[in-house]
């Protein structure tokens, strides 16, 4: 079972360790590359051949802005391709609060799809490649359902109402 999680730029670092946090919590190997959709376009493609060829199953792929990275990566390989729209927060950055990156990877053109989690949602988007390899792996499917069931004890344990603030 492995994953390959690309983003674009070193200061999404934070929001893509929760991917990371989540694929390790479920045993699933990964590894990780900050590279540019568009300033290292020949490195991005050689590296998508190597993680297929080292036996990546599913890869993350966050990007902000444009938000090109997850598209490009996926017309790059047969894997599936799981897209984090990342919302921009450095000095200068539109304020459109992920929303363009969020439409840029949902707007795939066809024959070429990209999954697409809530911007920022770098958890949710390890949870769906979860989801991916537990087709395939049965000791996953097992992890993953108790997990959901764990996930829905814990909701019903209050009656699913009334919380202390």
């Amino acid at each position: 079972m492995k994953a390959a999680i690309f983003f674009g730029s070193k200061s999404d670092t934070d929001t893509m360790k929760k991917a990371a946090a989540v694929l390790r919590d479920f045993g699933v190997e990964y590894s990780a590359y900050v590279l540019s959709a568009h300033r290292s376009g020949d490195l991005l493609k050689r590296t998508v051949s190597q993680v297929e060829a080292d036996g990546t199953e599913v890869i993350i792929a966050g990007a902000g802005l444009a938000a090109h990275l997850p598209g490009v990566i996926a017309s790059m390989t047969v894997l599936p391709v799981i897209g984090v729209p990342l919302e921009c927060v450095t000095p200068g950055s539109n304020g459109f609060a992920g929303m363009d990156a969020l439409l840029s990877i949902v707007q795939m053109p066809k024959q070429i799809p990209v999954a697409t989690v809530g911007v920022n949602n770098a958890a949710n988007a390890a949870y769906l490649a979860v989801e991916i390899l537990a087709v395939k792996y049965p000791e996953l499917r097992a992890k993953l359902a108790d997990f959901r069931t764990k996930l829905a004890h814990d909701a019903a344990e209050n009656g699913g109402l009334g919380v202390t603030l």
